[in-house]
């Protein structure tokens, strides 16, 4: 394993200076996180719940836009776009064997069976957003930081650079995977919408429904709290779709002809998928960074301290730097609210916190391990390989509650289990990455 883990053959760290390297860094996140616990629980109510979501708002259409935009528009070019090409696959990956591990704990500790879609795909979409952003913005304040003075820009550049596979998952993935199960949920014959759990208070929401992508649920589709699948491969929407008042010879109808009833079934689904909600602000400022950093002509204009348009990332910069600790602030307010009741059961409860937290990222270093002795990874970058494995080391994604809440689906048990896995993340975080350290800089 010494590719992996070596930095070069002549420096090597020891155990005392690879823990002043990372728990310092761990304790000011878990510090940020008590303030605003502290802040937002219900005996001490110094900062109300109203101000907690205008904060999550800020951070995802201000703070997190302008942080990917600097920092990625800057380090993107052409080559690193090639270079950089495990990253996004590795959270592929990451979701594929959670998945498996998610499949596993079903069989193992035997979940409602409503809950078998939902024990999954909780097991396997983690935070490889704001969460990774957060620790290596910590880790990288420090001007002594092991990785360097672009450590901050690099380590932002690699994860904003797997978000757009984030998205794309949460959209196609754990849309459909958290769709309700039609045998356990009754639809409303006049809404076709199902009635598990319903709220129209705006502030009577958890918070962690606007905690990472605020407004997702104002986007309500036709189809999003019914069992779409179960009902299109049950016939309920091929024969509405294909024969709906369209003529014998109109090219809707010669297309249904033509198409096989399978894939009449997979284009229905396909086009009720609504990935046009991706384009939100952090995916937009994803691309414009792209367009910009790429294009050498463009590129010097706007980045660089002689640009001459150096004024607007400037500023820019400034406006993220409240990015991590407002993300850390959030996450004390949602876990001041505390868990919900839960149907789950406290032993499946158990295995998605062993698999996801303690499981998954043993995993992951043989996975990084596999990758770099093949060459995938870029050799001598440790903090490229930190990212990595940081995609396998993080709870499960707060946005999976929202999705919830937006599919009608598991919506009090996706806030406990979100709950209980952050509170011990704090822990698992802490060693995995001490351990990371000590892998990454010390002779193994």
């Amino acid at each position: 394993m010494d590719s992996l883990f070596h930095q070069n053959q002549t420096k090597s760290h020891p155990t005392k200076q690879v823990l002043i390297y990372s728990i310092p860094p761990l304790l000011k996140l878990i510090c940020l996180t008590l303030i605003g616990l502290i802040l937002a629980h219900p005996k001490t109510q110094l900062v109300p719940k109203a101000t907690f979501k205008l904060l999550s708002k800020l951070v995802f259409a201000l703070f997190l836009p302008c942080l990917i935009f600097v920092d990625l528009g800057e380090t993107i070019t052409l080559k690193n776009l090639i270079r950089w090409w495990f990253v996004p696959v590795n959270v592929i990956l990451s979701t594929a064997i959670g998945a498996v591990l998610g499949f596993l704990v079903v069989k193992l500790c035997k979940p409602p069976p409503e809950y078998t879609r939902f024990t999954i795909i909780m097991t396997a979409f983690g935070n490889t957003g704001n969460l990774v952003l957060a620790i290596i913005g910590s880790i990288c304040q420090s001007a002594d930081n092991p990785f360097g003075p672009e450590c901050q820009k690099s380590g932002t550049a690699y994860v904003s650079f797997a978000q757009w596979v984030s998205v794309l998952l949460v959209y196609t993935l754990v849309y459909h995977m958290m769709e309700p199960p039609s045998e356990y949920y009754e639809v409303v014959e006049d809404g076709n919408e199902i009635q598990e759990y319903v709220m129209t208070n705006d502030l009577s929401r958890p918070l962690l429904v606007d905690a990472e992508w605020p407004g997702i649920e104002d986007r309500e589709t036709e189809h999003c709290k019914t069992p779409l699948i179960a009902r299109v491969f049950s016939d309920s929407l091929e024969e509405g779709s294909c024969s709906g008042g369209v003529g014998p010879s109109s090219p809707k109808s010669l297309r249904c002809l033509a198409e096989p009833r399978v894939v009449q079934k997979i284009r229905i689904i396909a086009e009720k998928t609504p990935l046009s909600h991706a384009l939100q602000p952090p995916i937009l400022a994803i691309l414009s960074a792209f367009v910009i950093g790429i294009i050498p002509p463009i590129k010097p204009v706007i980045y660089g301290d002689d640009a001459p348009l150096s004024v607007i990332t400037d500023s820019l910069e400034i406006l993220a730097a409240p990015m991590v600790p407002s993300v850390m602030l959030i996450l004390g307010g949602m876990l001041a609210e505390g868990p919900n009741e839960s149907r789950l059961g406290i032993r499946t409860t158990i295995g998605i916190l062993v698999a996801r937290l303690l499981v998954l990222p043993l995993v992951g270093i043989g996975v990084v391990w596999v990758a770099d002795r093949l060459g995938f990874l870029i050799h001598g970058d440790q903090l490229y390989k930190l990212v990595l494995l940081l995609q396998y080391t993080t709870p499960s994604a707060i946005l999976l509650g929202a999705v919830a809440r937006l599919r009608g689906y598991a919506v009090k048990e996706a806030t406990a289990l979100l709950f209980w896995q952050h509170v011990f993340a704090m822990f698992s975080i802490g060693l995995y990455v001490i351990a990371y350290f000590n892998m990454l800089f010390s002779y193994v």
